[in-house]
């Protein structure tokens, strides 16, 4: 493309992600500009500074992703069928999801507030160990594809599994473990993810439907919960059975603007890097591409990097700390005590407006109504999806508010997704789960969840010994919004079905009326060619003789 058609294209990608960011823009504003004023100047800048370095980050980051890492993705998918041994595709389908995940901004994101509130969570062991289980379970969802296994026995199991190992995990853990599902797919992982799961669809289904395509996403979005069950175990054993008291969470404690880009270089590095080495032996050996197609595509993932590193910058610098303000300002002890409840209008308005702005809402509303026949319109898709996840955020809010285990809102929110499951069809099973896995976004991670930390913390504050940790009640957020999306699209996906019975059924009745008068006509025939009064016969006689 020329630099015009570049330029074009960025312009249009900003203005995504800008529309996509207003919602969070008007929340700040109407906060922390009316409702409780931010006390100095230099705390405005930092928030201005860091929401323009988060959307042009982001946006720069989306535009190289699909100049670069994408068709990395889309390449290695294709050619990954041409080692047609199964053992091959299941071991780089772990190596690239694995490879893909640890790339993510939201998971280096989630990392980092793990860290900074329980510092025995180590940021590169995290990120590794949750790619790790995205891996494995791309793995297991291509041998499900290969050996065509039921989609609805599978998840069955794998969240029974699941909720019988949570029973074993330190508390602090389980909520993290929810937020690192949805953390983990994200813009990086999802496509590297489809292209992979898409190509062995294609290629290796013979006489399968197109119930078989989704799904992937969904069941690699387990992976990172039992993963990080392990991870919370492992560490309360080295511990002695115990891990150590978590800390505060105050993310406006790093100012100084080359220490926080210093910092983030060698992590953003750390996750791009396995990706492009791991792709130059498929280039070598299978794909071969232009040595200047291979070049722009090299110099594609260093323009990624730079956009990874201000979208982080302005995480750190700015974003977070305004989340966590306006999450803190509600439970401040000088207000009225009624005025921590306005966090659940705000935390409906806040999940419900991102979901109506989000691009990979958009998408999915798209397939929904592509695959439906426009049975199902995607406005109506989007409508039923803002409302969920708004209602999932003011879950959240209610959870961080009460300090009630959130176990107790997730166990029957998930049951009743599985119980769902046996009546809604095999595609909408699918794609309700590929949904759950992507609704977390960056974003999310960036504002929503230091602002749910920012509650646990003041509610740590007050509440005195009967207080939970901070990581205990702050993390959550993605975990709400990562259920509901399972719960609304097979409603929808049952009321498709029900909507499709009725057509059938009348169009079935259409026939049967069509077919009782061929039967009449048919009756009606002898009597025709005996030639009796008023019949057809007849009247085709008089017809004859009046025109001789």
């Amino acid at each position: 493309m020329s630099l015009k058609t570049n330029c074009r294209v960025f312009l249009n990608t900003l203005w995504e992600v800008f529309v996509s960011s207003l919602p969070l823009a008007a929340i700040m504003i109407i906060v922390c500009g009316f409702v409780a004023p931010m006390e100095s100047w230099s705390d405005y800048i930092k928030l201005s500074v860091g929401y323009v370095c988060v959307v042009l980050g982001q946006a720069i980051f989306l535009q190289s992703l699909n100049a670069s890492i994408l068709p990395i993705g889309k390449l290695i998918g294709s050619s990954l069928i041409q080692l047609k041994k199964p053992a091959f595709i299941l071991f780089f389908g772990f190596l690239f999801g694995l490879l893909a995940t640890v790339a993510e901004p939201a998971l280096t994101v989630l990392a980092r507030q793990a860290n900074m509130i329980l510092p025995v969570v180590n940021e590169t062991v995290f990120i590794w160990i949750m790619g790790a289980g995205i891996g494995v379970m791309v793995g297991f969802a291509l041998f499900r594809m290969m050996k065509d296994l039921n989609i609805r026995i599978v998840f069955a199991l794998l969240y029974a599994v699941v909720f019988a190992v949570v029973f074993f995990v330190p508390e602090e853990f389980v909520a993290l473990a929810f937020d690192g599902s949805g953390a983990t797919t994200g813009d990086v992982s999802v496509p590297f993810i489809l292209a992979l799961g898409m190509g062995v669809s294609v290629t290796m289904s013979k006489t399968k439907s197109n119930d078989d395509t989704f799904g992937i996403i969904g069941l690699a979005s387990v992976g990172p919960i039992l993963a990080l069950f392990i991870y919370g175990i492992v560490l309360k054993l080295i511990g002695g059975g115990s891990l150590p008291p978590a800390g505060t969470y105050d993310p406006g404690a790093v100012e100084n603007i080359a220490e926080i880009l210093l910092s983030n270089l060698k992590g953003v590095a750390l996750a791009l890097l396995p990706v492009l080495l791991a792709f130059l032996p498929f280039q070598i050996f299978l794909i071969r591409l232009p040595r200047r197609d291979f070049v722009r595509m090299m110099l594609g993932a260093g323009v990624v990097y730079i956009g990874l590193l201000i979208f982080l910058f302005g995480i750190d610098y700015g974003f977070a700390f305004a989340g966590k303000y306006i999450g803190e300002i509600f439970l401040d002890s000088a207000r009225p005590a009624w005025f921590k409840w306005l966090l659940l209008p705000v935390g409906f308005i806040l999940g419900a407006a991102i979901t109506l702005s989000e691009p990979a809402v958009a998408v999915l509303a798209e397939q929904l109504e592509e695959i439906t026949n426009g049975h199902i319109q995607k406005r109506a898709i989007r409508f039923t999806l803002a409302l969920g996840i708004g209602f999932a955020a003011l879950l959240s809010m209610v959870k961080i508010l009460t300090q009630i285990n959130i176990l107790w809102f997730l166990v029957p929110l998930y049951l009743l997704a599985l119980v769902m499951m046996r009546y809604t069809p095999k595609l909408f099973v699918g794609l309700a789960f590929d949904s759950g896995g992507v609704t977390g976004g960056a974003l999310t991670s960036a504002f929503l969840t230091p602002l749910t930390l920012g509650m646990a913390q003041a509610v740590a504050a007050t509440a005195g010994a009967k207080a939970q940790s901070v990581l205990t009640n702050g993390f959550g957020m993605i975990a709400f919004i990562s259920v509901t999306p399972l719960i609304a699209v097979q409603m929808l996906g049952i009321l498709y079905e029900n909507r499709m019975k009725k057509e059938r059924s009348r169009a079935q009745i259409t026939e049967e009326e069509l077919h009782a008068l061929e039967t009449l006509a048919a009756l009606s025939a002898p009597s025709a060619s005996a030639g009796e009064p008023g019949t057809a016969a007849d009247l085709s006689v008089k017809e004859n003789q009046n025109v001789e």
